[in-house]
């Protein structure tokens, strides 16, 4: 009676490949899991999360990512040009125009000078804008770099390079990586958390916390901090605890067999994330409740549990690197101040999104360093390009705004294995292009991840006959040793 399901099986790619005589299914398990012989004998017990060795000593243990969602202007936050600001609104000069691509300017634009007001802090003597007086006090902590490069102009192409490898949905995501190669210190949370505030998701929508090619054990968790915490993971009203270990316990026995018939490392990712869901019942909960923390230190954030906000997330990403959790991602969105109406211009809308963001990430950087925590935990803040030294002035728009710019933007990181009070990196008189020290995205992917003492060029997974990387099959990225400590 069984005859048809055993050859209906036969047919499939999966079954092919685990029988053939290379043993490809076993192969490929076998280097999930760093053990060697045939699918059948793997231990269904073993955790794909379990903490794992670098390949050399590391700095960090943790990265908390902070995205700024849409590009922000580096020219009124940290890129500061008097040649800018003295030329303001007088035609751009023809040769900063000549073969570009704009994704939104026509015709000759004008040079849009900063309306804010700068000065020197640290002992690099980093120009900080007046809307960031939070961050200003943090100079010293800070390695900014000025002279950061993209090919991409586009926000999500742009956003899926800076995190996934590639322009193109496929790629896997950093902090995916970052846990395949690494595990995660506490099997109770996911070892890569997602945050989103600005009221949607980043441009790049989930794939930026997508495994794709990687196993999806790897695959970053959104957290919110209204409502359930995770979706899909508390149990159905009416069902105990109890009940819901029984039903893991038969799923899990069915599981284990599949594997050993089969070896699909996916089966090993289900095991797991069952068994992970099932303890993030408890976990999770008490990690997101910001009403646990003393009220000064709420205040230090400007945090009010029960709402969504940018300075929740910056606390909950503290509290999640103080439990173990690998990789955390911040999204902000609300940075693309193009300058069509006061809703995403530089004078109405960017001082308010510096105002949600600065006091928050002054409070992580203080509140970090005086745990221990900023020794072990790498920060970095940046939005996926920059913007123009023009104003856009789309559509005959009287308001300042400016457009999109791969050519150069600043972004700056702090903590673990920094070298702070730090500013490496210059654009020309008028922002435009990089005259010193131009870092690619995939330098600094590659500088992460050495950070975290992770070679970028041996951290590889196969896939469509090559050896995939974070910083790209091709490999070309040099880690910036010049910011480090």
């Amino acid at each position: 009676m069984d005859l048809y399901p055993r050859l209906a099986r036969a047919q499939t790619r999966r079954q092919f490949l685990k029988d053939s005589q290379a043993g490809l299914g076993a192969i490929a398990l076998s280097g999930l899991l760093g053990r060697t012989g045939d699918a059948g004998r793997v231990n269904p017990s073993a955790n794909p999360m379990t903490p794992r060795p670098p390949h050399f000593a590391a700095r960090a243990k943790h990265v908390i990512y902070l995205h700024m969602s849409g590009g922000p202007p580096q020219q009124d936050l940290f890129d500061y040009k008097p040649e800018l600001v003295k030329h303001h609104l007088q035609p751009c000069p023809d040769v900063l125009l000549k073969d570009q691509k704009f994704a939104f300017i026509k015709g000759h634009p004008k040079l849009l000078g900063t309306p804010y007001k700068f000065a020197q802090y640290g002992r690099s003597g980093a120009w900080i804008s007046e809307l960031l007086p939070g961050l200003r006090e943090h100079a010293d902590d800070v390695a900014f770099l000025k002279s950061m490069w993209t090919d991409q102009f586009n926000h999500a192409p742009a956003e899926m390079l800076l995190y996934n490898g590639s322009s193109r949905v496929g790629g896997a995501a950093m902090g995916s990586w970052i846990t395949y190669g690494l595990g995660s210190e506490n099997e109770n949370l996911p070892g890569f958390v997602v945050l989103i505030s600005g009221n949607t998701d980043p441009t790049g929508g989930k794939a930026l916390w997508s495994t794709a090619f990687l196993p999806s054990v790897y695959q970053g968790v959104q957290c919110r901090t209204v409502g359930d915490p995770i979706l899909y993971v508390s149990d159905p009203k009416g069902m105990a605890r109890d009940s819901r270990r029984r039903s893991l316990d038969a799923l899990r026995q069915l599981n284990e067999y599949e594997l050993e018939q089969f070896g699909d490392p996916e089966t090993l990712t289900r095991i797991s994330q069952y068994e992970l869901a099932f303890r993030m019942q408890m976990a999770v909960p008490d990690v997101m409740d910001l009403r646990q923390e003393p009220d000064n230190v709420r205040t230090l954030y400007g945090a009010e549990p029960g709402k969504s906000s940018f300075a929740n997330n910056c606390l909950l990403a503290r509290r999640l690197v103080e439990r173990g959790v690998r990789y955390v991602q911040l999204f902000d969105w609300g940075w693309d101040c193009h300058g069509t109406g006061k809703g995403d211009d530089i004078v109405e809308h960017l001082p308010q999104k510096c105002k949600e963001v600065d006091r928050p990430v002054a409070a992580l950087l203080k509140d970090l360093k005086s745990r221990g925590l900023l020794d072990e935990t790498l920060v970095v803040w940046g939005g996926e390009f920059g913007r123009t030294s023009m104003n856009e002035a789309r559509g005959g728009s009287k308001f300042l705004g400016r457009d999109h710019h791969p050519h150069c933007f600043t972004i700056w990181m702090a903590g673990a294995g920094i070298q702070g009070g730090v500013s490496f990196g210059a654009t020309d008189e008028l922002g435009y292009q990089i005259t010193e020290g131009k870092t690619t995205v995939r330098d600094l992917q590659a500088t992460i991840l050495h950070l975290l003492g992770l070679d970028a060029w041996k951290l590889t997974y196969p896939y469509q006959g090559l050896q995939q990387r974070l910083i790209g099959p091709e490999g070309e990225a040099k880690v910036r040793r010049e910011i480090l400590a």
